[in-house]
């Protein structure tokens, strides 16, 4: 079964040491994926993502709200890593590269049914570590991008006069 590990990593990590560090222990340059948050000024806790990026996070989350909902707010301002593996093992190895190269824990609180998580491993272990394989439409570009969703002036475009806004 084919594994999709996200990681979340502060701006000020270098994503190019954490490539050169998954590559030396095997894995293809063509399934790690970088992708940069870019968010506007001004903006306040009130925001929404581009289609790209919600489109990745929703296929990726899909069956997962609480996970869902944690990975879009750590991710904002801040980087991802995305590693695309063949096998759990693969995933394991590289969730401990990107472990080992700084990347912020995303905790779900500790569920009372563990049937999603493969026998063997604890949660926070398996936290991050996605049973889903690479799909070609939902996926992270390398710059992500959020938009305020700050409204100046009236919710609609003209007022009971007709005048624009």
């Amino acid at each position: 079964m084919a594994y999709t590990v996200v990681s979340v990593f502060p701006v000020t990590v270098d994503t190019e040491e954490i490539k050169k560090d998954l590559r030396e222990k095997g894995f293809d340059e063509a399934n790690i994926i970088v992708s940069k948050s870019k968010v506007e000024s001004g903006l306040s806790g009130d925001f929404h993502e581009d289609e790209q990026t919600k489109g990745f996070f929703d296929y990726v989350f899909a069956h997962d709200a609480e996970m869902l909902d944690a990975y879009r707010k750590h991710s904002i301002g801040r980087s991802n890593v995305i590693v695309y593996t063949d096998d759990l093992e693969q995933a394991q190895r590289a969730k401990t590269v990107l472990n080992d190269n700084g990347a912020l824990e995303v905790y779900r609180r500790p569920s009372e049914t563990r049937d999603t998580i493969p026998e063997g491993m604890t949660e926070h272990e398996y936290n991050g570590i996605i049973a889903k394989a690479r799909h070609n439409i939902y996926f992270l570009g390398s710059e992500r991008v959020y938009h305020s969703n700050e409204i100046k002036g009236m919710d609609d475009d003209m007022d009971s006069l007709g005048s624009k806004d």
